[in-house]
């Protein structure tokens, strides 16, 4: 499997993604809003865009589908709660599901409500595994709940589906927001030496040149995977006189993603 992450650099910080396959050279394309960006790589690749996927619903995830549709007669794909709203869609996703791309790539959809109700993580059938998360789970935090979500079914997607990945699961997020999430858990988790190495690494990094990481090194850092920390649970305290002494995961989840919210 061959993967172009694409850096359209515009000012919600997306990512889109390539996924190809070497035998073949057959590509699927990820929420592609800059669709000519995405074509022009595929293009000086040797690709041939043949099926598109969105994560979810939301514009700058499934601007680019007509265009790009129209130029290359890609199929496209997106999870079956979302197909009316987006429009255009060839095949309704479910969990499950399997998107082979040419001849040695395969993709499952996991269900991974949350950010929205109707959204779709693809998990690779690799040696390696890789998971293309949307605007569910970033490097070092997790999606918003403002325009569709829950943030209770974001909880039951991390604890579920997200923390029960194989560790070496390679990363890649609909979103650049690492520095302002290492800054997030830095104030709920002060000292928190994983953060504090990874934030020196990456601090003049531009994002098209970050490294992929891997789900155990966001559970590391990720305070949305650390929701036993005591560090974490005594800070929240601090700002919830509700939260009991010893809270239950999900409601330090809950908490963590209300500060988020106006961090």
């Amino acid at each position: 499997m061959l993967v172009e992450r694409i850096w359209p650099n515009n000012r919600l910080r997306n990512f889109h993604y390539l996924v190809a396959c070497p035998e073949t050279g057959e590509a699927l394309a990820v929420d592609p809003l800059d669709w000519k960006l995405m074509l022009s790589t595929a293009q000086a690749r040797g690709w041939t865009i043949t099926q598109i996927v969105n994560t979810h619903d939301h514009a700058d995830h499934t601007a680019g589908n007509d265009a790009l549709k129209e130029a290359t007669g890609a199929r496209v794909m997106a999870h079956a709660g979302a197909a009316a709203k987006i429009g255009g869609v060839d095949r309704g996703l479910a969990a499950g599901d399997i998107i082979r791309v040419g001849r040695s790539v395969e993709l499952q959809c996991l269900d991974t409500p949350g950010h929205t109700l109707a959204h779709v993580c693809l998990l690779s059938h690799t040696d390696q595994p890789a998971l293309f998360s949307g605007d569910t789970l970033f490097n070092a935090g997790a999606g918003n709940c403002h325009n569709g979500g829950h943030p209770q079914a974001l909880y039951q997607t991390f604890a579920a589906q997200l923390a029960q990945l194989p560790d070496n699961t390679l990363l890649y997020a609909g979103h650049d927001y690492l520095h302002n999430n290492l800054g997030f858990t830095l104030d709920r988790e002060p000292g928190n030496s994983a953060a504090e190495q990874l934030l020196a690494q990456t601090q003049n990094v531009a994002a098209p040149d970050l490294p992929v990481l891997t789900l155990g090194q966001e559970k590391a850092y990720n305070a949305f995977f650390r929701l036993q920390n005591p560090l974490i649970i005594a800070r929240l305290r601090e700002r919830f006189a509700d939260l009991p002494e010893a809270p239950t995961p999900e409601q330090v989840f809950l908490r963590l993603r209300e500060l988020r919210n106006s961090w």
